[in-house]
């Protein structure tokens, strides 16, 4: 069978690798050809398109680089045609994805959606669409399946594919190189900013100054792939207790004491791995005003919204500051109720993305099933 696979982001090419494995063992003949990354690629998919090229960020940034979107879409539309895959899959990166599969639909394609974008949180219009021209979608967070209910369309719930991939890297005790992290044998507080150059650029600044704060911790940034090494030099130069690692954020994580997070799937993972930590979020002014009249969610990190509850603290925006992060950041270091809370909610987190079992396997299985029906 033949396979074409779209993943945006790098959280995308990490569950759509996954899935291409899963799928490879249910058909050994199995042909993908994919826009996503390197872990898509490694796992035997043709790449067309790397993440990359695609990610931009925030209303603004859309707007500037419609030009390059558009030359995107037609690239993407004329490969799927020659391509002739018996199944297209579409992993979250809705504005992209959404355009996709409505013009998809019109060429007779079969349309899987794994990773259901975030219609709950705004444009909760856009089910329409998805009712209309997806033929599957298979969802990874429990309150999903409700609120399509709501909608009379009918989602599989998976489970979500972060628990197997947390738990493999957990059972093979992969810490090769992290010795180099605990050069000065103090506790180690990571720092995530995130994968985009302009959402680094405007959150690691402030975290950054935050370590002056805290010389008796070692500071550590997870670095973005992709990223030209200089852009990380310039920014951390300045400051003596701060170092970064390269493809080992998980080795981090598994060694770290706290964390500040940028939102998303980055939150969802320092969870899994039992790290109290902090979610900071900070975007371009216009792009957050135009943000918060349009969307309808009591929190932004997954975390909380999955608990329905403040789990751990969100700085957005002009709380970002670094006394409001040097306060947060002393309870979960010093405050022995709160981590044990911590701690707890993080357990329960844990069962609830259990449920659906192993998501990868799951979703495999439903795609592959559709096709031979």
């Amino acid at each position: 069978m033949k396979y074409y696979i779209i993943a945006g982001e790098a959280s995308g090419d990490l569950h759509g690798s996954n899935l291409i494995k899963q799928l490879n063992k249910l058909d050994t003949a199995a042909s993908v050809r994919c826009w996503g990354g390197d872990k898509m690629e490694a796992a035997g998919a043709t790449l067309v398109k790397h993440y990359r090229d695609l990610a931009f960020m925030g209303f603004t940034e859309v707007i500037k680089n419609l030009p390059t979107i558009f030359k995107n879409l037609a690239f993407c539309k004329k490969d799927i045609l020659e391509h002739k895959p018996d199944v297209l899959i579409l992993v979250d990166y809705p504005g992209f994805n959404l355009r996709i599969a409505k013009w998809a639909r019109q060429q007779g394609l079969r349309i899987v959606y794994y990773i259901s974008p975030q219609v709950w949180a705004w444009k909760e219009n856009r089910v329409h669409s998805i009712k209309k021209n997806v033929d599957k979608m298979m969802v990874i967070l429990p309150f999903e399946k409700a609120f399509y209910q709501k909608w009379n369309f009918e989602v599989d719930y998976v489970g979500h594919p972060l628990v197997e991939v947390v738990d493999a890297f957990k059972q093979t005790g992969n810490n090769a190189s992290v010795a180099d992290l605990m050069q000065d044998q103090k506790e180690i507080i990571a720092l995530l900013p995130g994968s985009r150059k302009q959402e680094i650029l405007k959150k690691l600044p402030v975290m950054l100054e935050l370590t002056k704060q805290f010389p008796e911790y070692q500071f550590v940034v997870a670095k973005a792939p992709g990223l030209d090494e200089h852009f990380y030099t310039n920014l951390l130069q300045p400051y003596h207790n701060v170092s970064s690692v390269l493809n080992k954020t998980y080795e981090l994580l598994s060694l770290s004491k706290a964390a500040l997070v940028t939102s998303g799937t980055a939150t969802l993972e320092t969870a899994l791995f039992a790290v109290p930590e902090i979610i900071c979020y900070k975007g371009n002014g216009i792009s957050y005003q135009i943000a918060k009249r349009l969307i309808n969610i009591k929190f932004i990190g997954l975390v909380n919204l999955i608990m329905d509850k403040e789990v751990v603290k969100e700085l957005i925006q002009d709380e970002l500051t670094v006394n409001n992060l040097a306060t947060e950041l002393k309870k979960l270091l010093d405050d022995p109720i709160k981590i044990k809370q911590v701690q707890e909610d993080y357990r329960q987190l844990k069962a609830l993305l259990s449920q659906g079992g192993h998501a990868s396997a799951n979703a495999a299985k439903l795609v592959y099933d559709m096709i031979k029906r």
